[in-house]
């Protein structure tokens, strides 16, 4: 409609231009009465005052006027392209709910929140000032204390925090090197400038996503960014690294690693984006380890001293030496090290206490003190409610304010008295008389509203440039949301301090209508809030810094690698192993539906052994010989089973499992393959096993949905196998994978010839089903029943990738290559495991002519009072080649994962 009303005059191009932008100036909402208007730049009573539509600020003329001719269309098409981004990036927020921790895609707006040139430096100013004062208070609290001495900081407040760490102290040097990355908070007043909301000093999240936010907006207006002047953000990143360089003991050539809580945190996926963009380890504690007051990373290649860690786990969790004893995300000695000077740490434990919303009133007093300066930025007003003064004159204006918990941790959150009514607000108060040093009353805010996208079908009368007003249908409107903007100072490591130009905006969602109306002081991501790009538009020269290393030279590649670290490699390892695992289970599973009825009675025994064995039916269901509907249906209701638990169905524990070690690998996997392994485990969660009742499922129901599920394992196999680079990780996994084949195969061929299932039709294909070689027997041997070339095929073809002799050789190879590093190890360890092809098959596959077997049949499915075998040497065999896999996973612990020696079990007399 308004497209084809304009291209009448598509030979005026300024016009259309114009007509861009005035089509996005007629949908554009008016911002909520109280709010600063970023989208035409006026204040909350110029807004009020104005008895027409606001319009567009020149920034955002020139933005949509930039868009060109399709312009406003095109915004629905970008802003499908920037959820297909995300997506594909995996970019995702944890959202820790009741019922648990669930992920959901990050929420990321289409338009940016822009900053013009003037308003940033103040903004710049005032943050640089804020970040100097915490840096100096910081020193002083965990050093000569003059603040707490002469009451500019309450002493009652400081060190009832939980957050003010007492081994922390030593740890901050004068001028504040120990903090490295500072946050603020701030929000835009009604009246214009900008004040500060909070602060975060502990361990600042958001700088990830603010990358996410720019590689993904930014190309979707590549013209506007130009025109705008926006500054680009990696040179002050840049100068974080290289501040951190600076201080460390190893100057240039620091090891640096990012310390992060692990998959579960709330944010691991910036943390993973944060990492690869700079350049550094990701690791969590258990990679580090203190050796000698030294740091150390603890990789497949041995032991790496790491000199920086920038840091995403919170002070209490960092040494369960000196600080929280229960703690597993830390590393003991940790502090130690900090205090030896062999580690420098962004940021120094301690810097939580100033995090404190009790502590806002008394921070120009503290600036006064320390640098002699009026502070640049206000602070939202707030009243700590410990000073009895405060509270008995606030206390019958509580209705003014949002109460606050003064301490993190606590049992409430901000509430709005406002919306309380009469006798729970006398509840409150009647708290807050109880103990009100846990309270700090805040001033409500009403941050300043910023124009957001929003999809949809709009009709109302356009004002077309140059054919005049015409009635159309336009898809599309603004809509204006409240912003938070979170502004990050990064040390240069010499005294001083550069701001991001940029921040982490966070945006009202559509339905908080309180946030709206400026009831809370927060925008949580918890709560729904999305977020937006930030441009800081220059007036200078754009920063181009690139974070792009210096270029290689030949002898810089000639003996490159990837370290990988002790944990990384372990969950590599078990990536594997539950990847086979999966797949065997899920073969087992459906080998056994198909069987149970009909099946001979040694078939039957073996199927019910094995299934008890891998923990597909508990072991005190009936044998399948003696109850088959009753093993079938226990056997249906263990994939029903909570996959949490080790007690379910192994073929929804084993994906699980596989998830779980994958998401910790978010660094080292492709977004496909991580598609692919988070994808079957919903699958089996959700679509094709827990959709059935367990009470009224069908085994043919169960089996066709096996079956996808198998084939979807086979997908995740072929990115395992195709898609890997050949590093000592995907070694390590493909290690994993063979020793777990090589265990399950060679038990299930020895159970199988001692149950003597060879000696049956059903049972010759159901062995020959279970390596996953039917289809090349037949190929190959027609339809013989022999032992000898089932054996051959089974045992010792080296061209058969599930044969033991395959399997072994490809363990012993991969594993001596892997450790390289040691071979006089490698040789040692591997010298246990079996070569197949060398045994005498002609003797193995001949029985032992010892008489038939004497198996009774127990409840369990279990045989006992067996004789001796018809094949007593290979099932000696078979089960030795078993337990030397089991021997090496234990070794490859050891030395690999742990980087300890087999114990010394010596008895001296």
């Amino acid at each position: 409609g308004m497209q084809s009303s304009l291209m009448a005059g598509a030979d005026q191009p300024d016009d259309y231009s114009q007509g861009a932008a005035a089509l996005a100036a007629a949908q554009a909402g008016r911002a909520t009465a109280g709010h600063y208007d970023e989208w035409s730049g006026l204040t909350a009573s110029q807004c009020s005052a104005a008895s027409e539509r606001p319009a567009p600020a020149a920034h955002w003329r020139q933005f949509f006027a930039d868009l060109g001719p399709a312009g406003w269309t095109e915004l629905a098409a970008k802003a499908a392209r920037v959820q297909q981004r995300v997506r594909d990036d995996g970019a995702t927020y944890n959202v820790y709910a009741q019922g648990g921790p669930g992920e959901r895609p990050w929420p990321l707006e289409l338009l940016p929140f822009v900053l013009q040139a003037p308003e940033w430096a103040l903004i710049e100013q005032g943050v640089l000032q804020r970040a100097r004062l915490m840096a100096a208070t910081l020193s002083d609290l965990y050093g000569p204390q003059t603040l707490l001495r002469d009451a500019l900081l309450p002493a009652s407040l400081v060190f009832a925090h939980p957050h003010y760490s007492r081994p922390a102290h030593g740890l901050w040097p004068v001028g504040g090197a120990g903090l490295a990355i500072a946050a603020f908070d701030l929000a835009r007043r009604p009246e214009g400038g900008f004040c500060v909301l909070a602060q975060r000093l502990q361990a600042p999240s958001g700088l990830g996503y603010l990358l996410e936010n720019r590689l993904i907006i930014g190309p979707q207006f590549v013209d506007q960014f130009a025109q705008l002047r926006v500054q680009r953000l990696a040179g002050a990143f840049r100068s974080l690294l290289d501040g951190l360089m600076r201080a460390s003991p190893a100057g240039a050539r620091s090891r640096v690693v990012l310390l992060t809580p692990g998959p579960f945190n709330e944010t691991y996926f910036e943390q993973v984006f944060l990492a690869r963009y700079l350049g550094v380890t990701l690791v969590e504690g258990s990679d580090l380890t203190v050796r000698g007051k030294r740091l150390y990373l603890k990789t497949l290649h041995g032991l790496e001293q790491v000199h920086v860690v920038l840091r995403r786990v919170d002070d209490e969790f960092l040494d369960p030496l000196e600080l929280r004893p229960d703690s597993q995300l830390g590393v003991p000695g940790l502090l130690q090290a900090l205090r030896a000077g062999e580690v420098v740490m962004a940021n120094a434990p301690g810097a939580g206490v100033l995090e404190s919303p009790g502590l806002t009133a008394f921070w120009p007093g503290v600036a006064d003190r320390l640098l002699g300066q009026r502070l640049l930025l206000p602070a939202s007003t707030s009243w700590w409610c410990g000073e009895a003064s405060v509270w008995k004159s606030q206390r019958d204006r509580l209705a003014d304010f949002v109460v606050a918990p003064t301490f993190p941790d606590s049992a409430f959150g901000p509430t709005v008295v406002a919306h309380l009514g009469l006798a729970e607000r006398a509840a409150l108060s009647a708290r807050i008389d109880a103990d009100p040093a846990r309270y700090t009353l805040l001033q409500r805010v009403r941050p300043g509203e910023t124009p957001v996208w929003q999809g949809g079908l709009v009709q109302g009368d356009l004002q077309n440039p140059v054919q005049g007003p015409v009635q159309r249908s336009v898809h599309g409107h603004l809509q204006p949301r409240a912003a938070v903007l979170r502004v990050f100072a990064l040390a240069d490591g010499a005294g001083g301090w550069r701001v991001l130009p940029g921040a982490l905006t966070r945006v009202a969602s559509e339905a908080s209508d309180t946030v709206r109306a400026g009831h809370d002081p927060w925008l949580s991501m918890q709560h729904g809030s999305a977020s937006v790009d930030t441009w800081v538009v220059t007036g200078g020269a754009v920063d181009e810094t690139t974070l792009l290393p210096k270029p290689l030279t030949a002898d810089d590649l000639r003996d490159s690698h990837r370290s990988v670290s002790s944990r990384a490699a372990e969950s590599l390892f078990w990536v594997g192993r539950y990847t086979e695992r999966a797949e065997n289970a899920v073969r087992l599973t459906r080998l056994v539906l198909e069987s149970l009825h009909g099946g001979s009675p040694s078939v039957l025994r073996f199927l019910g052994e094995l299934a008890v064995f891998h923990g597909l039916v508990d072991a005190k269901v009936p044998s399948p010989v003696k109850s088959p509907r009753v093993f079938e249906r226990a056997l249906l209701h263990g994939l029903h089973a909570d996959a949490d638990q080790p007690g379910a169905g192994h073929s929804l524990y084993s994906v699980h499992n596989l998830r779980q070690c994958a998401q910790s690998l978010r660094d080292r996997l492709s977004t496909e393959h991580w598609q692919l392994i988070n994808d079957v485990g919903q699958h089996l969660d959700l679509h094709p096993l827990s959709a059935f009742d367990a009470a009224g499922a069908q085994a043919g129901d169960m089996l066709e949905a096996l079956s996808r599920t198998a084939a979807h394992l086979a997908a995740i196999t072929g990115a395992q196998a195709d898609g890997m680079i050949r590093d000592d990780g995907w070694r390590l996994l493909s290690v994993g994978r063979q020793l777990e084949r090589l265990d399950t195969l060679s038990h299930a061929l020895a159970l199988g010839f001692e149950h003597r299932v060879q000696e049956t039709d059903d049972g010759f294909l159901l062995l020959l089903g279970l390596f996953d070689s039917l289809i090349t027997y037949r190929a190959r041997f027609q339809a013989r029943r022999e032992a000898l070339p089932l054996l051959h095929l089974l045992v010792m073809d080296t061209d058969n990738p599930r044969s033991l002799a395959w399997v072994a050789r490809t363990l012993r190879d991969r594993l001596r290559k892997l450790a390289r590093h040691d071979a006089a190890w490698a040789e040692a360890v591997t010298q246990d495991l079996p070569m197949p092809e060398t045994w005498p098959l002609a003797t193995l596959a001949q029985a032992d002519g010892q008489g038939q077997s004497q198996t009774q049949s127990q409840g369990n499915g279990q045989s006992q009072g067996q004789s001796q075998s018809q094949h007593a040497a290979l099932v000696s065999a078979l089960r030795q080649c078993s337990q030397s896999a089991r021997r090496l996973s234990d070794d490859i612990g050891r030395r690999l994962f742990a980087h300890v020696e087999a114990p010394d079990r010596t008895v001296w007399q």
